[in-house]
């Protein structure tokens, strides 16, 4: 049997299809070279308009224009709210199946999501939509979470370890018993080294065979 009781999901990129995927669209649709978006964040990666808008410091104004200046300042032209027209990925009907399976299974689900302030550019809640209708299937989601930690409420933002270690507090529960999903290996580390058994996602078919495999549960 298993010894873990908690399982901690990301959700750009778990839940749903990783925003990379539409990042890599927009370049192809602008002439930008593959990955600029990822560059542009990965520049002074604690403090750039991504940083600061996923912890809330900045409203949507503010970051459209800085991100411009980072990309600017990279080369390329390319305004931050068109980054933010195609960050909502697609919902993984299968990973929100295992969520259920998990639950009834007798598994604490929760989950960390690094986002941005909903209200502004038609951005709508935690999954960062842009319909009434895709907004309402995300808040479906997140009800079934124990609880949620979102970075733009939070004002911290993943790799912080503080992020994880407050998951924890708020579970009551230990890192040694969580297992945590992400998309991102440079999130993933913390949470590993907090005593965590840190999940890399490259797929929903690859994340949950990992996940069936460490809790010894069938995952659909």
């Amino acid at each position: 049997m298993s010894h873990y009781t908690h399982v901690i999901f990301d959700f750009g990129g778990v839940i749903t299809a990783s925003p990379f995927e539409a990042f890599n669209r927009l370049e192809e649709e602008r002439g930008l070279p593959h990955d600029f978006v990822r560059r542009v964040n990965a520049t002074n990666p604690d403090d750039n308009a991504w940083a600061k808008f996923e912890r809330a410091e900045i409203d949507a104004a503010a970051f459209d224009a800085l991100f411009a200046e980072e990309a600017r300042a990279l080369g390329h032209e390319l305004e931050g709210e068109a980054v933010l027209a195609v960050i909502a990925g697609a919902v993984r009907p299968a990973m929100v199946a295992a969520l259920d399976t998990l639950k009834n299974s007798g598994f604490t689900i929760a989950c960390i999501t690094n986002n941005v302030p909903g209200g502004k550019m038609g951005i709508r809640g935690a999954g960062m939509t842009r319909s009434e209708e895709a907004a309402i299937e995300v808040a479906d989601i997140m009800a079934r979470f124990a609880h949620v930690i979102e970075s733009s409420k939070a004002g911290v933002r993943k790799p912080d370890p503080r992020i994880y270690q407050m998951m924890c507090e708020a579970l009551g529960v230990h890192p040694a018993n969580c297992v945590y999903l992400d998309d991102l290996g440079i999130n993933c580390k913390p949470a590993s080294q907090l005593g965590m058994h840190a999940i890399k996602v490259t797929s929903g078919e690859q994340a949950l065979a990992d996940l069936s495999a460490v809790l010894e549960l069938p995952l659909p």
